[in-house]
């Protein structure tokens, strides 16, 4: 019985909290998502919605930062719900400012700061309140949910307007941060939802920094800013890349971004499946994943035939997507017994998310620069530096030690 309650209540949340980050991505992938639209109809240019790209990721970083920190202390009840409720209001106010560029610019990226308000309390509830194997269920649910709001913004983009996808996209946030508030009250009501039960480590046992680099925050940080590069911008201007580089329509490129985005949702489960399969050995599983996408990004380079093309470019995505999986959804929840997992999770979402807004405008500027072409090469080698990193280096020093 005490099982069957356990399961039941990591299903409650694991439901609220993915459908809740359903939103934020669907919010924060409708830019890309109506970047053709908006550059056909002649008033927007590739170099403003790549600024505005920018300081939407430079927000949402410094709020994982700030926000991860403050998830740690204030219940997740107030955390997410606002951050939705407040994105819902920003998100609007884009559109209403889309004149004044500067505000609208503003308005954008406060709308990534409220977004961020989001992933550290929820990790931290879903990793305090479960146990671990169901906590990995949980955030593999809503890390689908990140990987499913990029086919669900090319839906909208391919059937309304850039305006009313914007709209559409705020009542989405508005709804779920009233239903948000409302369960994480009812839970906490009936005990499903408890706060504070892991502590940071005392003092005396060399502190928070020293024990996170225990827990080789290092590593993950760095593979934390190669896959972020690849999951955020890279995705970012993919409907852009269909679009200008394999020729197509800007209508069939909406489409056919939003097929692709939809394979690439099914990451997580392709990343458990191969994680499951090699004996859940994380380490393994994140070296195979960066090995494949170099490769796939090579033939993205090699390839002219546009169907073979963007077949290899969703592959390469899918595997940095799979490295990407096991960091948010292995790796941050085994954080729980340091007492840091929204602090830990928000710092790593946080340089994600810098590197993003860095290569964002670089990437834009690229285009015009250097062409498609070189740029892929580049995504290689962010592929080749991730197999580096993957190494088991920490292995390799306890044998020397040994």
């Amino acid at each position: 019985m005490a099982m069957d309650r356990k399961v039941k209540n990591a299903f409650m949340i694991g439901i609220l909290c993915s459908v809740s980050y359903l939103a934020v991505y669907f919010a924060r992938n409708i830019l890309g998502a109506v970047t053709p639209q908006m550059v056909a109809s002649g008033e927007f240019t590739e170099s403003y919605i790549g600024g505005v790209s920018s300081l939407y990721f430079i927000f949402y970083a410094v709020g994982q930062l700030f926000n991860g920190v403050m998830g740690d202390k204030i219940k997740a009840r107030y955390m997410i719900s606002f951050g939705l409720g407040l994105a819902g209001v920003t998100n609007i106010l884009f559109y209403y400012l889309i004149n004044t560029p500067n505000a609208a610019m503003i308005a954008y990226g406060m709308t990534g700061f409220f977004l961020s308000m989001i992933y550290g309390p929820m990790t931290k509830v879903v990793a305090e309140n479960t146990e671990p194997v169901y906590a990995t269920r949980c955030s593999l649910g809503y890390t689908f949910s990140s990987f499913f709001g990029s086919p669900l913004a090319g839906v909208a983009a391919a059937f309304l307007t850039w305006q009313s996808v914007f709209g559409v996209s705020s009542m989405f946030l508005f709804v779920m941060a009233v239903l948000c508030f409302l369960c994480f009250l009812l839970f906490e009501k009936k005990g499903i939802v408890k706060y504070n039960q892991y502590q940071r480590p005392p003092k005396q046992e060399g502190g928070s920094i020293r024990v996170l680099i225990r827990h080789r925050i290092i590593k993950f940080t760095l593979i934390s800013i190669i896959t972020g590069v690849i999951r955020t911008s890279v995705v970012f201007w993919l409907p852009t890349y269909i679009s200008q580089h394999l020729g197509f329509p800007a209508e069939t490129a909406a489409m056919l971004f939003t097929v692709s985005t939809f394979v690439i949702s099914l990451t997580t489960f392709v990343a458990i499946f191969v994680y499951e399969k090699l004996r859940r050995n994380m380490d393994l599983t994140i070296l195979l994943m960066f090995s494949v996408a170099a490769v796939a990004f090579l033939l993205v380079f090699l390839l002219r035939q546009p169907a073979l093309n963007l077949i290899f470019m969703v592959v390469g995505i899918m595997a940095s997507n799979s490295s990407a999986t096991m960091l948010w959804s292995r790796y941050c929840p085994s954080l729980r017994d340091t007492g840091m997992v929204s602090g830990a999770t928000g710092f790593l979402d946080f340089v994600s998310y810098m590197a993003a807004a860095a290569s964002s405008s670089l990437f834009a500027n690229a285009v015009s620069d250097i062409g498609w072409g070189p740029l892929i090469l580049i995504w290689m080698a962010l592929m080749i530096c991730g197999v580096i990193v993957a190494l088991p280096w920490h292995r390799i020093k306890e044998k020397r030690i040994s």
